[in-house]
Order: C-alpha cells, then structure tokens, then sequence
C-alpha cells in the first residue's frame, strides 16, 4: 500500500487478477521453460510454426466417494485465451528477474509485446459427464503458447469440475428440491465463491447467494435474512413486520434467532403473505415437522421452510429420508469447499510434440500418448453404456458419440459457447443418461475405460522404448 499525498489517502494493492495482469496467474516455471524454449528456437533457427505441441487435459483418479464427475470451466479458460497477454509493466518486471539474465533481449522487446496466444483448443461439453483418464481438453499451439496455458486452466478446470461434481450429488440426492448455493463467506477467496456459484448452477442449482454471480452470469441471487436483523429490535415480532413491511410477499423469516417453535408462531400471524421461514440451526428434522404443523395449523400451507446449517448430500439424504417436510436447501461451507474432498488430480500432459507421440511413464503415473478422441456408447434406451479412449486418426465407432468438439482455432473461437441456462439444461438431459448406480453417495467400482487397440499398441511400444 501507498499513500496519495494530495488526497491524503491510500492507494491499496488488492492483487486482483483481470485481463491486465492474468497472464501472471501462472507457475513461475511456465515463464521458465517458456524463456527456455525461445532461446533455444533462436540459437537453433527454429520457426515457432515448426515447434508445435499438443496437451491434453484429464484427471488421473476420482476424489472420495464420487463415481463421475462434471466437467465445468470451460468458458472461463476460453476467455483467458482469448484475452491474456504481456503488458509493459510485466514485461519489465520479467527483463528485471536475474533468472533471465541469459535470455536474449529481444524475447522482452519484441516477443512478449506481440505475444497472443495462438492455440487450438477442442473440449467435452460443460455439464457431461465423464471419468479419469478421460481428456477433457486438448490444446495444441507453439510449445510457448501451449505452455503458457496450463496452470491458468487447470486452475480454473480444476476448481469448477470438483464443485459441479459436488453439486450434482446434492442435486440427485433432492431432485425434487430447492437448491441454493450459500458458500461465498466459506469459499477460499471472492473469486472462488463466485466460481462456486457457477459451477453449482451447471450441476442443477437453483440460485445462490452471491451476487456478482448474478450481475455477470446471471444466476439469480436470492437470500433471507440474518440474525443480526431479528436481534437489533427488541422484539421478534417487530424484526418481522419492518422486514414485511418492505418485501413484502417475498418475505423469508430467519425464526430459530431465540426459539425456533417460537418463531414459527409469530411468522405464522402473516398467514400465507409470506414465501417462507428458514431453520438455521438445530436438529432440522424434528424442527421442520413441528414447523410444518405449525404453520399448517395456523392456515399457513403455502408457506415453504427453509434449511440450511452445514447441509451436504448425506445430511440432505437423512432429511428427505425421514420425511422432514423442508422445501428448500440453502448449502454452503461443504459445497463451495467440497469439504469432504477438496481437491481433484486434474493434470496438463505433453501427448504430441510436432506429430510424435510423446509418452510420459512414472510408476503408476502412464500417460497414452498421441492425440485422442472419447467415443461414448449408449443402450438402446439412450442410458450410458462405455467411453472408448481411442487416437484421433482412428476410424470413429458406429452408433457412438465422439465427446471433443472443436472450439477454437488459431486463438479464435470458432464455436458459440452456450448460455449459463443452456449449460444447465445440458447438463439436467444428460445426467438422466448416467445409470442411477453412479449416482450412490458411496464409491463403487463399476467405471471401466476401454482403450483402443491401436492407442494400446502404440503405448506398449512407446513404453518398451522407454524401458
């Protein structure tokens, strides 16, 4: 931070990342090696246009307990492409790190100042379904501008993918529910909850609490009220009534402030003028039934309850389970964190280097080389039957469906990315496909990947090479 003496106010550095600084949002390596493989070009007379590299996105295994996941992300990365790039500032903070002192100057004043990312891009679809070892993306470029890419994708990929896979288990566990996502003050930084938000929508969600989610995405942001409200006024009834008096029919009651049996009677002398009352604390089973009989009692049928209170899929299953009558499910802390596995093995792997197949072999850690397409298969009914990992040049199987599609070509974007609400209704078609035996809340072993004869061939063979 700095101080504007003029003004006498300070100037703060939030370290926002936006189209200005983005590219940066990378591993230092990636600079790194993408220095390194400049000056070697340079040194060797190679043309960028010969130097090209192709990289496939996937994840090496499934988080705990999940059986698929969702793929989410997709617009996100397409923007960075289409928008990262060196600005001055960076350039001379890059031609001032020591680590470059070798490199020849006109990688700062020539390179990096015409630098655009000039990439290829396929990818699935936002919202499909799919399995480890599956690529999800491919980008192919100049080994530079496909390098650049991978920590920024498979940050954003990464992220969105683990909370939409999240999120469809809730949304299967209560299809027939409200659903908001409430995780932002829980999320590991704005941006996250933001992300958060978009994933949890893709995966079936029906609104959240955030609100930049809803200005940009447009994800309606919905919310009640806290706590802090009910307690500023002496009396509960009193919070109610200013609060009624201004929302009116949109009105949600937070009632479990003192006495939650309480302050379902008092919401209950508004009769069916309000939409709802929410429960935040407290066993939610046994309150929502005395609720319910409540406000039914007092000819308050249409008014809906509200739970939330560190709600996930197991807690939401019990609920729906013992038939606690709760309309709507605020969830927060353990979709935006996905608590109970927050992380995903989302990898970014070299599989082509000028049209050779490139191998990558470490213990368990094989990654098939070549560019390869996925072919799903369905039964006659349209329910998913198998994936068959094969190489792109292969013939393509009858009666499948090849699951990357061309999105960009050269660094534009050839293909019109879907709508927020398409996404969902994608996502909501296709994951009727998936049978209900992934959909349990407890892993199974049930998910094979067949690979080609021929992408098995060529891995034996470029494994025996190696060996």
């Amino acid at each position: 931070m700095k101080i504007d003496d003029e003004k006498g106010m300070f100037e703060l550095y939030s370290g926002f990342i936006d189209n200005f600084n983005m590219i940066l949002a990378t591993d230092f390596y990636q600079l790194t090696m993408g220095a390194a493989y400049y000056q070697y070009n340079l040194e060797h007379g190679v043309k960028e246009e010969d130097d090209i590299a192709t990289f496939e996105l996937f994840i090496r295994k499934l988080p705990r307990n999940r059986n698929y996941l969702i793929f989410a992300g997709l617009e996100q990365a397409v923007h960075y492409l289409l928008n990262a790039k060196f600005s001055e500032n960076i350039i001379e903070f890059l031609r001032k790190k020591p680590v470059f002192k070798n490199i020849d100057p006109s990688f700062f004043d020539d390179y990096l100042h015409k630098f655009k990312f000039k990439i290829d891009m396929w990818a699935m679809k936002e919202g499909n379904f799919f399995f480890p070892n599956e690529p999800i993306l491919r980008i192919q470029g100049p080994i530079f501008h496909a390098q650049m890419a991978e920590t920024y994708l498979l940050n954003v990929i990464n992220f969105q993918t683990l909370i939409a896979s999240k999120a469809s288990r809730v949304r299967a566990t209560a299809p027939d529910k409200i659903l908001l996502e409430f995780g932002t003050r829980r999320s590991h930084s704005p941006l996250a909850g933001v992300y958060a938000a978009r994933a949890s929508y893709i995966a079936g969600f029906n609104g959240t609490s955030n609100v930049i989610a809803d200005l940009e995405l447009g994800i309606n942001s919905t919310g009640t009220m806290a706590h802090s409200f009910v307690q500023k006024f002496d009396d509960e009834l009193e919070s109610f009534k200013s609060y009624y008096k201004i929302y009116d029919e949109n009105s949600i009651f937070l009632i479990d402030t003192y006495d939650t049996e309480r302050g379902a009677e008092i919401s209950s002398e508004f009769g069916n003028k309000i939409r709802g009352v929410r429960i935040d604390s407290g066993d939610l089973i046994e309150h929502a039934k005395k609720v319910r009989k409540i406000l039914d009692g007092n000819g308050c049928e249409k008014v809906l309850i509200v739970a939330s209170s560190d709600l996930n899929e197991y807690k939401i299953k019990k609920i729906i389970d013992e038939n606690a009558p709760i309309d709507a499910f605020g969830v927060g802390t353990e979709l935006a964190t996905s608590r109970d596995d927050p992380t995903i093995s989302g990898v970014y792997k070299l599989i082509e280097y000028n049209g050779t197949p490139k191998i990558k072999i470490s213990e368990e850690k094989i990654t098939y080389p070549g560019k390869k397409q996925i072919y799903r298969f369905f039964d006659k009914d349209g329910i998913f039957k198998e994936d068959i990992l094969s190489l792109e040049n292969e013939p393509s199987p009858s009666n499948s469906e090849a699951l990357l599609i061309p999105i960009m070509k050269n660094g534009k974007l050839i293909t019109e990315l879907p709508k927020i609400d398409d996404i969902q209704k994608f996502y909501t078609g296709n994951i009727k496909r998936l049978p209900k035996e992934y959909m349990k809340l407890e892993e199974i072993d049930i998910f094979k990947l067949k690979i080609s004869e021929e992408l098995q061939n060529l891995t034996d063979s470029l494994k025996q090479k190696r060996s």
